[in-house]
């Protein structure tokens, strides 16, 4: 049941301490793209995502946008946000996250994902053993195979529930 916990749970992208990230050593964040950053029905970022992306960069962090859309969908965000990404990242599986720390040579206790999904952003970011970032979808529309995600996630947030693991809504970091 534990690789199903995230490390820390916000809101929102906008809802995290960044600099409590920043004292605990994380110099890297990989965001999930598709209802993290944005809804899946836009297309390019808007003024407050590009204002966040800006002040974490101010502050050291260096962003790679991390997604298993393609890279067509993630172009304009690379581009606009001008950071780096990882299309079609293939989460909760380890390749990818592994490739991204080998490439930036990132140690392991300095990056973390954040995300909107436990299946792929939480599971695969605690098979890696990086920190965890879960936040609450910011649209209520998904693509098709996230909405089968959806499903088995809520049969597992009730069962961590029960166990007092995780509470959807009991935010903390």
């Amino acid at each position: 049941m534990e690789k199903y916990i995230p490390d820390i749970y916000q809101k929102s992208i906008y809802t995290i301490d960044y600099d409590k990230l920043l004292n605990r050593g994380i110099k890297y964040l990989l965001f999930d793209l598709d209802n993290t950053i944005v809804p899946v029905t836009l297309r390019k970022p808007n003024k407050k995502i590009k204002e966040l992306f800006e002040d974490l960069k101010d502050k050291g962090f260096i962003i790679i946008i991390f997604s298993n859309s393609s890279k067509k969908r993630i172009k304009p965000f690379k581009d606009d946000l001008e950071v780096d990404c990882c299309a079609r990242a293939n989460k909760p599986f380890k390749k990818k996250f592994l490739r991204i720390i080998n490439e930036f040579h990132i140690p392991i206790d300095e990056i973390a994902i954040i995300g909107d999904q436990i299946l792929t952003d939480i599971v695969g970011g605690n098979k890696i053993g990086i920190t965890s970032i879960l936040v609450n979808p910011v649209s209520t529309y998904d693509s098709f195979f996230t909405r089968i995600n959806r499903k088995f996630e809520n049969r597992i947030i009730k069962k961590l529930r029960d166990y007092d693991l995780f509470t959807r809504g009991k935010y903390y970091d």
